[in-house]
């Protein structure tokens, strides 16, 4: 138990140690109740407030669960009246720490996100203090007794949290290699424009067409390197024939990114049949852009890229080892993953019923979108999934028939589009 003079050091005459740790407790109750609204409630301010925490869904996801582990611990030791001075980092919020330094995040933004997120608890608290009525100096020596508490554990994990963001910034320098990544990064991003530079620097010329893509895999590689996703790279340029060696730079232990250089000639992408050579990687997942030409080809193609990233990244997405921007629906559904609050609730306008997160719902989907795809022909979707055609009309009838189900008030592109957008993002945008 922690020494009750360290708890607060001006507690009145009606204060007791008791009181304080009965009234902390409630709290810390309260905030167990409401865990998972305060981590996404947390996440969406320091992803907003902090540079280069919002860039990728994967650096998102990472960051909610680390939001999530530290908002844990601190209820556990508010609840508990757990002493600050042995508690170790969460395995999730030392894994964000390591990832942000594996993409040369600034450890300045690994830092203030630990700030905004102290503030944000405490003001959280006196909040849930305002609500109880307490007497003046219980309020406050209820609040002085959280703020420090909090204050020793963010300034105890931060100190370990930045301790392997450096270890790790050192050995990924060395596991990086030669790989130019300074350069492709300052390419991309526009703030490296000299492109003759670039071209003598790293042996890859611009005047040409780019496929981009970003190959990665769902699992951490035993060695923490990156060879791996090399040679899966290095097995597609191949397999499309590239005029000429890859670029590629690693973005952290699971990501790399890469261009592959053509002639004039831009080659065909299929991604099923791209599958097929990723197939050889278990674990290997790739995004691929369309071929483009020149400086801003290079940006684009990668634009590309990054989109079809963003959706595959949405869990009911993660089985599929190839997408590419150009497979259809992919473009439109990679702006409807920016905000998948407004996607849901559009999805649900659209298709009514058939947005809800059930068998037969999907069932119907299924059908209606392959429906759509082979134009309208109940022949076609029913080859293509193999069912009698009797059985496909009856389940487009079903899902469009009934003046009650919200596709027979909405055009059928809205509703094409719906049905793409629950194919790629799932539960994501379900009911």
């Amino acid at each position: 138990m922690a020494d009750p003079a360290a708890t607060s050091g001006a507690w009145g005459a009606t204060s007791t140690h008791d009181e304080v740790r009965r009234v902390v407790g409630e709290i810390a109750q309260r905030f167990d109740d409401r865990q998972q609204e305060i981590t996404r409630a947390m996440t969406t301010m320091m992803a907003r407030e902090v540079d280069q925490l919002d860039e990728d869904p994967l650096l998102v996801e990472l960051l909610e669960a680390s939001v999530h582990g530290n908002v844990a611990t601190l209820i556990h030791v508010l609840a508990n009246d757990i002493p600050t001075e042995h508690l170790q980092p969460a395995t999730a919020a030392v894994e964000y720490a390591l990832r942000l330094a594996q993409r040369d995040v600034s450890s300045h933004s690994l830092v203030r996100a630990y700030h905004l997120g102290q503030n944000d608890f405490m003001r959280m608290c006196v909040d849930e203090v305002r609500s109880m009525d307490l007497p003046p100096n219980l309020a406050f020596d209820v609040i002085e007794h959280v703020s420090s508490v909090v204050s020793r554990y963010i300034d105890r994990i931060t100190l370990d949290v930045f301790d392997s963001y450096e270890k790790e910034r050192q050995r990924w320098s060395a596991v990086r290699g030669n790989v130019h990544s300074a350069l492709i990064h300052g390419l991309v991003e526009g703030t490296e424009i000299d492109s003759a530079a670039f071209e003598a620097e790293t042996r890859y010329r611009l005047d040409r067409c780019h496929v981009a893509m970003i190959v990665w895999t769902t699992v951490e590689p035993a060695d923490g390197g990156v060879s791996p996703l090399d040679r899966l790279v290095r097995g597609i340029a191949e397999h499309l024939r590239a005029d000429g060696p890859p670029i590629l730079t690693a973005v952290d232990r699971r990501t790399v990114w890469a261009w592959l250089p053509f002639g004039r000639r831009p080659p065909a992408i299929d991604t099923a049949a791209l599958a097929a050579v990723v197939g050889g990687h278990s674990t290997g997942r790739v995004a691929v852009g369309l071929p483009a030409t020149g400086l801003a080809g290079f940006r684009r193609s990668h634009e590309q890229a990054r989109a079809a990233y963003s959706i595959a990244m949405v869990q009911s997405a993660s089985h599929r080892r190839v997408i590419g921007f150009g497979d259809r629906g992919v473009a439109v559904v990679s702006l409807l993953a920016r905000n998948l609050d407004a996607a849901r609730a559009w999805v649900g306008e659209v298709l009514g019923p058939l947005a809800d997160d059930t068998e037969q719902a999907a069932m119907l989907r299924a059908t209606l979108s392959t429906y759509f795809a082979t134009g309208e022909s109940h022949l076609h979707t029913a080859e293509r999934m193999n069912l009698h055609r009797n059985t496909v009309k009856y389940r487009v009838g079903k899902a469009l028939g009934d003046p009650t189900r919200a596709p027979a008030t909405h055009d059928k592109l809205d509703v094409a589009l719906a049905l793409q957008a629950c194919e790629y993002l799932g539960s994501s945008v379900l009911r």
